[in-house]
């Protein structure tokens, strides 16, 4: 009989830990991911890019073409510098507003 009361009990137990798993897993589907450009702010027409040599570069949306290419700038430097790059070679390589 202790054969039978051990699988019965192995069964409870894995059960169990299908559930928990479930449950864990159901939880973090939910978080949301950041993404890493934001989205045009609404009414932001003109974008621009900005690379350095080496690393990792900039995208900015603004409201003109200047303010665009400006903070493409900004956001390469910053990025640049993060990932181990060469901030001072940032340079704006596309740049455009749309209509």
């Amino acid at each position: 009989m202790t054969g039978k009361t051990a699988r019965q009990c192995s069964s409870w137990i894995l059960l169990s830990l299908l559930a928990i798993d479930l449950a864990l897993t159901a939880g973090c589907s939910g978080k949301a991911t950041t993404a890493r450009y934001s989205a045009p702010d609404t009414g932001s027409t003109c974008y621009a890019k900005a690379l350095p040599t080496v690393g990792e570069g900039g995208l900015a949306w603004a409201d003109t073409l200047d303010m665009a290419r400006q903070k493409s700038l900004d956001n390469c430097i910053h990025y640049a510098g993060r990932s181990g790059g060469t901030p001072n070679t940032c340079h704006v390589v596309m740049s455009e507003c749309k209509h």
